[in-house]
């Protein structure tokens, strides 16, 4: 306003003309955002180093680099224009599945065929999910009321208790039936019943008829799941055969990913509810109890695949994305479900480490299960976009806005969410199967806040799947985002999410024939009733180690219906799990975001921190605890003595002050007879001699190269610091295999009084280094292979099998394991540990 008054005093007309426009224009944008909200402004942003977004897209103005969104607020009428516009879409595509494919499992739309098990060309694992029991069919049965196709879904409902039989020779995927089928089945009874006691018209015949017929059918495919449980550890088989049960193929394959063995519960649960058969929910619940016992104890995170006869982890890769991702979910939404805070309690520990070692800025990393602090790799995955409507739910309202702005960010660069990308959002796998899972937090989110940016995000899917996907006979999953390449394949959770929550994101709560708020969302986006929570049953309690987890988890107290102006009332408004069906009760929770956040503000302001001195150190003092956290130093009481372990973290100024600290540390306590901090563990010089020069009595040249410890078998000699570390030299034996994962056929000959030469990977360090130690190794040099992890790494040991290593080891990252690898293929060597 002073410029416009200058300026006038000025008499430079045309510029009070322009400079005025564009105050109206600004005031015009204020009144909008502060008042009834007409104009909405999303302020969350990836970081400066996420490339920009320069698209502009329907009155939505992306910029990928810490810009803004403005999105007007939708009329009733555009939302209703959008609404009709997914029916036609589900219709499009169910139709088309109809017309070309039922009954059978899926439709190829691209050749409008169906994908018939044992016929169509094999895709592999991938069509274990084909059971010849009408997978598009039963999976899609609870969207189609939803959008308004009630006849429809009676006649479905009707066809299915008649046609649909699970007693089949076939070999089929535990998970993927649970949650498509099962689910399916069970999410059309709860709308049927709940129709049954509301429907406002007469009752439809078919609909008047129905006698739970759906829950016998659901609780015969249950009874052949059932099967898959019977192991040592109540782990379930990967898959199982629907006519007879753990077979010799079955018995094959012992490994199980995690969120496979973790996905079951709100099905196995509502299966013991409907029918007041204890059996299904105490297996599913069992599953959970162990791997919630097989997490790190450094972590709390969990790997991604693990052994269901020995319990034991294959894969140590932790995350949020594909192989885990339903695993926390389903811990939350059990807690929501059915009203019990142990659930709660796994979820929040959970939780407080996947903030911990996960989150980098709005990216989700991958990290090692034992050696948090170090990333595995930078990809991510798109799975990993459920994430945000899960934190929704939880309340965390700030973290899932910016973690969907990045996920938002990269569909503006490829339209279609590749299947894997890295923090530059460069494309790994290029992939897309027209997942559900962007849109299930888009539509949350918009639950939770009122955004209409949420709107017009949901607006930029539905136009692109038109123009991109849709093909005569439904719509065609991408080989390629980059091309836009089509494959052959529609897969069911098309039909039975995606359009489903895209729907439901336009949909006022009057189209819907339902109260959703009296209902849940499986995984699979399938209805499940929080009444089930008042049906009580005789179940398995968790152990001690799990409820004295709980008490020492609580930090501050929360209770949920209580502080209307706290964050997690998004939660209560979503799920509504205080009311309705649920009794009125305060429960009483630790919400995480508030120790996660002060551990985050001090790690990032390093001025926060006052230096510890290493004299006076105290194992009790919590801020001593958390000064070593920021320097990348873990802390573990192990046989009665702790140990300290150090893991670079690629700040030079940190990492130089957690090597002065270490050393000093050595220094105080290095000694045997110290029992408050016995065992410290720090990088160590390995030596390389040309063992042929040594022989020939020619001065040897040395390579010293810096190697990382092992968190088990003896000390190595640091390069720095006094300590009673071991030393051993040998000749250089390169193993074979050279990864060390199965039996050794290097002979012992070779091997005994010398040093072992295997690479990173496939199993874990200690493994590695047990079988080289039986062929009679003195010691153990790992070298990395992986490019995009160039870092040193603590190799971690179990709990279990560390007493069992009676030999040092040490790691070399992989710039220096090229070299090595090299120089030892080219001369024999020798090889020095400390």
């Amino acid at each position: 306003l002073l410029l416009l008054l200058l300026l006038m005093a000025e008499r430079k007309f045309v510029c009070c003309v322009l400079v005025g426009w564009w105050l109206s224009v600004f005031g015009l944008l204020l009144l909008g955002g502060f008042h009834g909200r007409d104009l909405s402004l999303f302020l969350q942003a990836p970081p400066p180093s996420s490339p920009a977004s320069k698209q502009s897209l329907n009155g939505m103005k992306g910029h990928g680099n810490g810009g803004f969104i403005f999105a007007h607020a939708m009329s009733k009428q555009e939302k209703l224009l959008l609404a009709n516009k997914v029916k036609g879409m589900f219709r499009h595509a169910h139709g088309s599945y109809m017309k070309y494919a039922f009954p059978h499992d899926e439709l190829m739309p691209l050749s409008c065929k169906p994908r018939i098990k044992g016929v169509t060309k094999s895709r592999g694992d991938v069509d274990d999910i084909l059971g010849k029991f009408s997978l598009t069919f039963v999976d899609s049965l609870d969207t189609m009321p939803l959008l308004g196709s009630l006849d429809e879904f009676y006649e479905a409902v009707d066809w299915t208790i008649a046609n649909v039989s699970f007693d089949r020779d076939i070999i089929v995927s535990t998970f993927e039936t649970n949650i498509r089928m099962l689910g399916g089945l069970l999410g059309a009874h709860s709308i049927m019943i709940d129709l049954q006691k509301n429907e406002p018209r007469p009752q439809q015949p078919l609909l008047r008829k129905y006698r739970n017929e759906l829950v016998s059918l659901a609780k015969d495919l249950g009874e052949r799941l059932l099967f898959a449980f019977d192991t040592k550890t109540g782990l379930p088989y990967s898959r199982i055969n629907l006519k007879y049960g753990v077979d010799a193929t079955v018995r094959k394959n012992t490994a199980t990913c995690t969120a496979c063995a973790g996905t079951l519960l709100m099905e196995f649960a509502a299966l013991s509810r409907f029918t007041g058969d204890n059996r299904f929910e105490n297996a599913a619940r069992k599953a959970l109890q162990v791997l919630w016992s097989k997490r790190s104890e450094v972590s709390d995170l969990v790997g991604s695949v693990i052994d269901i006869t020995t319990g034991e982890w294959i894969r140590t890769d932790a995350s949020v994305g594909a192989g885990i991702d339903s695993y926390y979910e389903y811990l939350f939404k059990g807690f929501v479900m059915l009203g019990e805070e142990t659930y709660l309690d796994i979820f929040n520990v959970h939780y407080s480490a996947i903030t911990k070692y996960l989150r980098k800025g709005p990216y989700l990393v991958n990290t090692q299960l034992h050696r948090p602090t170090t990333s595995s790799n930078s990809r991510m995955d798109a799975l990993q976009s459920f994430f945000p409507g899960l934190q929704v739910m939880a309340g965390e309202i700030e973290d899932a806005i910016r973690i969907h702005r990045m996920h938002f960010d990269v569909l503006l660069e490829h339209k279609f969410m590749p299947e894997s990308f890295d923090e530059k959002h460069k494309i790994v796998w290029a992939n897309h199967p027209l997942r559900p899972e962007f849109a299930e937090s888009t539509y949350l989110l918009f639950k939770a806040t009122n955004d209409p940016v949420y709107l017009e995000i949901g607006k930029y899917v539905v136009e692109n799947f038109e123009k991109y996907a849709r093909v005569r006979c439904g719509y065609a999953a991408f080989s390629d985002v980059r091309s836009f390449k089509h494959e052959d394949s529609m897969e069911s959770f098309v039909i039975a999410e995606t359009f489903k929550y895209l729907y439901l994101l336009f949909a006022e709560p009057s189209d819907l024939p339902i109260d959703l708020d009296k209902y849940i969302f499986t995984t699979e986006a399938h209805l499940l009733p929080l009444h089930l929570a008042s049906v009580k049953l005789e179940l398995h309690p968790f152990d001690a180690q799990t409820i004295q987890n709980r008490k020492n988890f609580l930090i501050g107290n929360k209770c949920l219906n209580r502080n209307q102006q706290h964050e997690t009332i998004a939660f209560l408004r979503i799920v509504n799990v205080h009311r309705g069906e649920h009794a009125q009760q305060c429960r009483k929770y630790s919400h995480p975001s508030e120790h996660v956040r002060f551990v985050q503000s001090k790690r990032a302001h390093p001025k926060n921190h006052q230096a510890v001195d290493p004299t006076k150190f105290n194992i009790n003092d919590k801020s001593h605890i958390e000064y070593l956290e920021y320097l990348g130093i873990t802390l573990r009481k192990e046989n009665g003595v702790y140990q300290l372990y150090f893991t670079p973290t690629n700040n030079k100024d940190i990492d130089l002050q957690a090597q002065s600290f270490m050393a000093a540390m050595i220094q105080i306590h290095g000694s045997k007879d110290n029992t408050n901090l016995q065992n410290v563990r720090m990088n160590f010089n390995i030596f390389i001699t040309n063992s042929v020069q040594q022989a020939s009595g020619r001065a040897p040249v040395n390579r010293v190269y810096e190697a990382s410890p092992a968190m088990f078998g003896p000390i190595v000699s640091p390069a720095q610091g006094k300590s009673e570390g071991v030393s051993v030299e040998g000749l250089a034996v390169i193993v074979s295999p050279t990864d060390a994962c199965s039996a050794l056929i290097t002979p012992t000959t070779e091997m005994k009084g010398n040093i072992a030469v295997v690479s990173r990977g496939s199993c874990m360090f200690i493994d590695k280094i047990k079988r080289c130690e039986a062929l009679g190794a003195i010691g153990v040099l790992v070298l990395d292979h992986d490019e995009s992890n160039d870092k040193f790494v603590s190799m971690s040991g179990h709990p279990d099998l560390d007493d069992m290593v009676s030999i040092p080891s040490g790691f070399i990252p992989y710039s220096e394991s090229r070299e090595i690898e090299r120089y030892l293929q080219s001369t024999p060597c020798r090889i020095r540990l400390g």
